[in-house]
């Protein structure tokens, strides 16, 4: 699903952009420390070793041009993974027709908790024991991440990418909102400005919105409420949860962990109480094999987002993280009004476009 996530709970806030991803609820948190924790496992084989640049000037050369070749790969492998996720998840949910968004949730999140366990018993990433005490004091947060990602499924469903994209910049407006109040973060007059900007853009947006649909819109506003509340929320149980780590400390990989396991059970009681098993059982659409190859695709995306970001993060910075992601929300919507063919006014488009330029606007101000 589309995301969004990008703070540090301790620090690191400025860069976020709750967009991107919100499958796994993580590469939206910790942009700085992230850069030196899972991505220094996963991509030391591109560093040379203590001696080996001494030794061998081939392989200096070697490792200087995958320096300068890094960051384009990394920020291109992002860029797909993160536009391919959202136009999947809204070929399930609009094309298909399918009716049963915690269920996609419930499959994409069991898929997401499978890869990291094994990628843990390998030895390739770091995973946090899990215990009762931090099971306990994380369920208020995996609550909240839930309810995000049911809403977006839903907001996703009903309302084009290019509208969701927009709209979306509500979130940050509430999360500043919420940081003033709560942790008595002051913004710039230029953040102030941008976010007036987002608010204008979406209200224009909105009113000129030829495919306007009431219950999508409850369900996007719903949406930005809680990635904002996740955010807020995540920031003030960070600190609890590490007292019940072995290390004292919660890598991002162990965040996923936590946020997809335990997202299974409340999701399985979702699709009984709102009876979604009776449907999954009577439409045809899941008899379709390409049906499952997409829907299994966005899965793996959701999880490709978080190492891709990861890398990317580590390649360049939160700053180039910060202005790409914002950057990408361009070519996501485009692709959004022409692959479903949206229909579209020239007051609609110009709204769009404003509203995308004041999210570029807004990533600016924050890095100032």
């Amino acid at each position: 699903m589309s995301s969004d996530f990008k703070l540090d709970a301790v620090k690191g806030h400025d860069s976020e952009d709750p967009e991107v991803g919100p499958l796994n609820g993580v590469h939206t948190i910790l942009p700085e420390r992230r850069a030196t924790t899972l991505s220094d496992r996963l991509f030391r084989g591109s560093r040379a070793g203590h001696g080996e640049i001494v030794s061998i000037p081939n392989e200096k050369r070697g490792h200087g041009s995958a320096k300068k070749s890094g960051p384009l790969l990394s920020g291109t492998a992002y860029c797909i993974s993160s536009c391919s996720m959202i136009l999947l998840n809204k070929v399930v949910l609009s094309s298909y027709n399918f009716n049963a968004g915690v269920s996609l949730m419930f499959y994409q999140n069991l898929i997401s908790s499978v890869i990291v366990v094994l990628l843990g018993f390998s030895g390739v990433v770091t995973v946090e024991k899990l215990n009762w005490k931090l099971v306990r004091v994380w369920i208020p947060v995996n609550i909240i991440f839930i309810s995000m990602l049911v809403s977006g499924m839903y907001s996703l469903k009903y309302v084009n990418i290019a509208m969701v994209t927009i709209l979306k910049n509500v979130t940050n407006i509430l999360t500043a909102i919420g940081e003033l109040y709560l942790f008595r973060k002051h913004q710039s007059q230029k953040v102030w400005t941008a976010m007036f900007l987002m608010i204008i853009s979406a209200i224009s947006s909105g009113i000129t919105d030829i495919s306007f649909d009431t219950l999508g819109y409850a369900w996007q506003i719903s949406n930005c409420i809680l990635t904002a509340s996740y955010s807020l929320t995540l920031r003030r149980v960070m600190d609890e949860a590490k007292k019940y780590t072995r290390s004292g400390s919660l890598n991002e990989v162990s965040m996923v962990l936590l946020n997809n396991l335990l997202s299974l059970p409340f999701a399985a009681f979702l699709i009984i109480m709102f009876d979604e098993w009776e449907y999954i059982k009577s439409v045809d659409v899941i008899k379709l094999p390409m049906f499952w190859v997409i829907a299994t695709a966005s899965g793996l995306l959701g999880l490709a987002i978080s190492f891709t970001s990861m890398w990317f993060l580590h390649q360049t910075g939160p700053t180039t993280y910060s202005l790409v992601g914002s950057l990408n929300k361009i070519p996501i919507s485009l692709a959004g009004l022409v692959l479903f063919k949206v229909p579209l006014s020239l007051p609609n488009l110009f709204s769009i476009l404003f509203g995308l330029f004041a999210g570029i606007f807004f990533a600016k101000a924050k890095m100032s």
